[in-house]
């Protein structure tokens, strides 16, 4: 049983919280250094105050941006997150309705930019990742693990 949750826990998306001063040119910064070691911001969503900014994205190579976000002094967090792959046959409504029928809360959501097979995907802040997965799974939605983002 510890295999198969650890096994789940090294597939779930992890997003990185970034936390940055809000200035001219700091997101293209961090953009560019991440592009430099070759690591593809696939979702990203931006959230500013007057003094600082919350620069949230989902990568294909978590193990090399935590090690360059470290090196270069940025202030991060990691939490997980739920995403789930946008078909013809899907739609927001579905997904919608699949979690609030599971009474699962959101605290936020934001689009992919760019799949490697071309899908649409949505990435979730939830208040119940778990159960997420599981009702989501049940209805025949994809749920994308790390492996379905890494090149």
């Amino acid at each position: 049983m510890a295999d198969t949750l650890e096994s789940t826990k090294s597939e779930s998306i992890m997003q990185f919280s970034i936390f940055v001063e809000n200035k001219v040119g700091r997101l293209n910064q961090l953009i560019r250094m991440l592009a430099s070691l070759n690591i593809h911001v696939m979702a990203l969503s931006t959230q500013d105050t007057t003094d600082s900014s919350i620069i949230r994205v989902i990568i294909d190579d978590p193990d090399k941006t935590r090690q360059h976000l470290n090196l270069n002094a940025f202030a991060f967090c990691e939490v997980e997150t739920t995403c789930v792959e946008m078909s013809q046959d899907l739609s927001l409504i579905d997904i919608l309705t699949t979690l609030a029928n599971a009474e699962i809360n959101i605290s936020y959501v934001y689009p992919f930019l760019y799949r490697p097979n071309g899908q649409s995907a949505l990435a979730f802040n939830l208040d119940d990742h778990s159960l997420a997965k599981r009702v989501l799974s049940a209805r025949g939605m994809k749920v994308l693990t790390q492996k379905d983002l890494s090149r």
